[in-house]
């Protein structure tokens, strides 16, 4: 069997779901899940740091509709750790159109349409290395132990 590897993601729980009160409940999932939270902050996001983020997306016509929304309200920034961490949170949150979601998906549970879908989680490496980086500090990530770490690697072998 492959041992799972341990990573860092960056999640987003977008204005909608802030305005909506659903980041307790966003979160409560990726922990019982058994993910680790290594970073959390409630940001106002400034046009600059929106078009960083979504600087893939600057030559598509959808680019400043995502940059307005980002910046409309707060949203809140996590950085998750665990065993293959981007492909479960990935999964956790679902299809990018909810409507193509699985039943029990974030999106699948809480979004109505591509706009505003609740979540955004890195979809790689590279991208995860760049967004935590882009989001947090080296200093706001806080490395710690946990005794449960241990089970929940133990079950992901």
């Amino acid at each position: 069997m492959i041992a799972p590897v341990t990573e860092q993601t960056l999640v987003l729980i977008k204005p909608d779901g802030v305005q909506r009160l659903l980041v307790g409940r966003i979160l409560v999932r990726y922990e019982e899940r058994g993910l680790k939270l290594v970073g959390l902050k409630l940001v106002q996001v400034d046009r600059e740091l929106a078009e960083r983020h979504y600087a893939v997306h600057r030559d598509k016509p959808f680019f400043a509709g995502l940059v307005e929304f980002i910046i409309s309200g707060p949203l809140v920034a996590l950085a998750l750790e665990g065993p293959n961490a981007i492909s479960v949170v990935r999964a956790m949150n679902g299809a990018t159109r909810p409507w193509e979601a699985a039943p029990g998906t974030i999106r699948a549970d809480f979004a109505l349409e591509v706009a505003e879908n609740i979540v955004h989680a890195s979809d790689g490496p590279g991208t995860a290395a760049a967004e935590l980086a882009l989001w947090f500090r080296p200093a706001e990530l806080v490395a710690y132990p946990r005794d449960i770490d241990r089970w929940i690697v133990a079950a992901a072998e």
